[in-house]
């Protein structure tokens, strides 16, 4: 198939998957369609023959047990399939990559990119062999109040982030850093745009055989220092990211899209009792009230879907041929990391005798 471009008419996509997140990309595909975005949703595909039945239903598509089915009837009936998501659990992604770039289809790769790290440089490598278009997943990316953050970074130098979550029998084919924690580690990377010196990390299984709940600390070769929690076995559900760079606090609230500034007037300095303040602040749980010397905004952020700004951005990708803004090099470097904290929360466990609990 020849490299789509933007005058080649709506561009027809496939979602492989139509479990949880299958039927949200299904959903947002068909809602761009009706609004007279330019593209098409042509098909779905999944092996469970319910599942496929329920969205062939609600969608109003054509369903297919596999890859191989979709692409016979396509080639059949003289109809091409540009685009797809990939939505299968996690283990599955890069054979459903290679298959479907094999076909000459442009890929959006629900995160973690794969299930090991030799199976993601695969990925890479052919879609840089096949010259194909591939975004990853990392949602939070879109989150509006994440893309307004971009415009007010300054060395940032300390970060706090949780994401907390009720437990749900959802994606346990992964543990909680490749689940929830994979979103904040994504982005911490880009705003602070450093390697990572060293990872230190502790984890536990709770309700599932998998790690449930995870804090990690990372130090940057700048001297960042990030602070992460991730679990799925909560009571309640947060999902903040808080941060301090030079005479600035920033505090996001990916839920509510809402972005705070506490700005310090270079009359009133920094010391470090107004930096203890003000991570006392973070640490409660809310903001509180800003002291002398001390303003707090509320940044404008222009509200919206997350998935849907990822999907229209990957079709924008698609078309143009341009870089998706989440590369499959990002998704590949996220994994990385990912996987280097769950080696040293093995370590930790072996240490301390977990791991034989």
């Amino acid at each position: 198939m020849t490299a789509f471009g933007a005058g080649s008419g709506p561009l027809r996509v496939a979602v492989v998957g139509a479990g949880a997140f299958g039927r949200n990309h299904l959903r947002v595909y068909r809602e761009l369609e009706q609004a007279g975005f330019p593209v098409e949703l042509v098909a779905v595909i999944d092996p469970n023959e319910a599942a496929r039945a329920a969205a062939e239903k609600q969608y109003g598509v054509r369903g297919f047990a596999t890859i191989a089915d979709c692409m016979a009837v396509a080639r059949a009936e003289l109809k091409r399939v540009d685009a797809a998501s990939v939505c299968v659990p996690t283990v599955h992604h890069a054979a459903c990559a290679r298959e479907l770039m094999a076909c000459g289809i442009d890929l959006l790769i629900e995160k973690p990119l794969a299930g090991s790290l030799a199976e993601a440089d695969e990925i890479v490598g052919l879609a840089r062999e096949l010259g194909r278009v591939v975004q990853v997943g990392h949602l939070e990316r879109f989150n509006p109040a994440v893309r307004a953050v971009r415009a007010l970074l300054n060395r940032p130098m300390f970060f706090e982030v949780h994401r907390l979550s009720v437990f749900t029998p959802r994606s346990l084919d992964v543990d909680v850093v490749l689940d929830l924690m994979i979103h904040d580690l994504d982005i911490v990377m880009k705003l602070v745009g450093q390697p990572v010196r060293e990872v230190r990390a502790v984890g536990l299984p709770v309700l599932s055989r998998k790690v449930d709940i995870a804090n990690v600390r990372l130090e940057f070769e700048n001297g960042c220092v990030a602070n992460f929690t991730a679990s799925r076995v909560s009571t309640e559900r947060v999902r903040k990211m808080r941060f301090f760079q030079p005479h600035q606090y920033l505090s996001l609230d990916f839920a509510r899209q809402d972005l705070l500034m506490i700005d310090v007037t270079a009359a009133a300095g920094l010391d470090l009792a107004q930096l203890a303040k003000l991570a006392a602040l973070a640490g409660a749980g809310g903001d509180g009230h800003p002291s002398a010397g001390m303003s707090l905004s509320k940044v404008p952020v222009e509200a919206g879907e997350p998935l849907r700004l990822e999907i229209e951005a990957f079709v924008e990708a698609v078309r143009e041929r341009t870089e998706p803004v989440v590369t499959v090099e990002d998704g590949r470097d996220a994994l990385a990391l990912a996987l280097e904290i769950n080696a040293s929360i093995a370590a930790h466990a072996l240490r301390t005798g977990l791991s034989q609990r």
